[in-house]
């Protein structure tokens, strides 16, 4: 099924689902014996991990999204990139969806391979008109597949293009409304781009359509020699939680997550992370706001 563009822009917005995390296997036990009693209100998964025709991933998910709403991530769309769409990849994209129902379906405002090889990075662009016109159109064709608007992230970056013609926030809220899609507020990356080319990142959050937002990432990076990094290794840092609070002043409720990708603690380190998060929330927002749609 596919949606026109019409259809596409009468769509209500995605519901504030509450404080998530990332869904990792070093959790799974933890999260179903814990049943109703964690204070967690729904889970993002890495689509890539979850596109298989059965396994331990896929029946762990099945019992999970029993008791939780659940959002879908994914690293490999390559939505800037110059190749073709890889519909194989689509495809199974579209069929875990259908399986899944997950709240929305988010990827990366960049490119991840050349020449059918996947570089497992996200590799920036330049900012510029024409690179615009191309995204726009791309996510047009896989909103049209899907059957459904998908929600674009901003990326952390470590150099600058000399070929941009408008900063990084212009490009962003200028391909939400071009495209007509959701976009996810990575908190973390607009601090460590921010920090990397000396740019005000609450300057980014202010910039950015507040109608278009419908979840935030909050994740921790590592300090290279000369720049930072975006890691997912550490916990949030204080200057992070900071921006978030002005991104909830900006946007009030938006569906926020904790993301860890590496050197995984255990679950209670995360949860005390949540914590604060929620707390963060308490204080700038109404607690009327707050209650989720379940």
């Amino acid at each position: 099924m596919t949606i026109s563009a019409d259809l596409r822009k009468t769509a209500e917005k995605p519901p504030f689902l509450g404080f998530g995390l990332g869904l990792r296997p070093q959790h799974y036990t933890d999260i179903l014996e814990g049943g109703d009693t964690l204070p967690i209100d729904w889970f993002e998964v890495i689509s890539e991990n979850y596109m298989l025709q059965g396994g331990r991933p896929i029946h762990m998910l099945d019992r999970i999204r029993e008791r939780y709403p659940v959002v879908m991530h994914g690293v490999s769309l390559s939505i800037a990139s110059t190749q073709p769409l890889n519909m194989e990849y689509l495809a199974g994209l579209k069929s875990l969806a259908e399986r899944v129902e997950p709240k929305w379906i988010s990827d990366h405002l960049c490119w991840t391979g050349v020449h059918g090889v996947n570089l497992h990075d996200l590799i920036p662009i330049p900012y510029t008109e024409e690179a615009l016109n191309h995204v726009v159109s791309r996510i047009e064709q896989v909103q049209d597949y899907l059957g459904r608007r998908i929600a674009i992230e901003n990326v952390s970056s470590y150099v600058e293009f000399a070929e941009s013609e408008m900063e990084e926030w212009e490009f962003v809220a200028e391909l939400a409304r071009r495209a007509d899609c959701w976009l996810l507020l990575d908190v973390n990356n607009v601090f460590v781009s921010g920090q990397n080319h000396a740019f005000d990142d609450a300057g980014f959050v202010e910039a950015i359509p507040a109608d278009r937002v419908v979840q935030f990432h909050l994740a921790g990076h590592s300090e290279g020699e000369d720049c930072l990094i975006d890691t997912h290794d550490q916990p949030v840092c204080d200057e992070v939680f900071e921006l978030y609070g002005k991104a909830l002043e900006r946007f009030g409720p938006v569906s926020t997550m904790i993301e860890r990708d590496d050197n995984i603690p255990p679950l209670a380190e995360l949860l005390e992370e949540l914590a604060r998060a929620r707390s963060i929330a308490g204080q700038v927002l109404p607690a009327a706001s707050l209650q989720t749609a379940a």
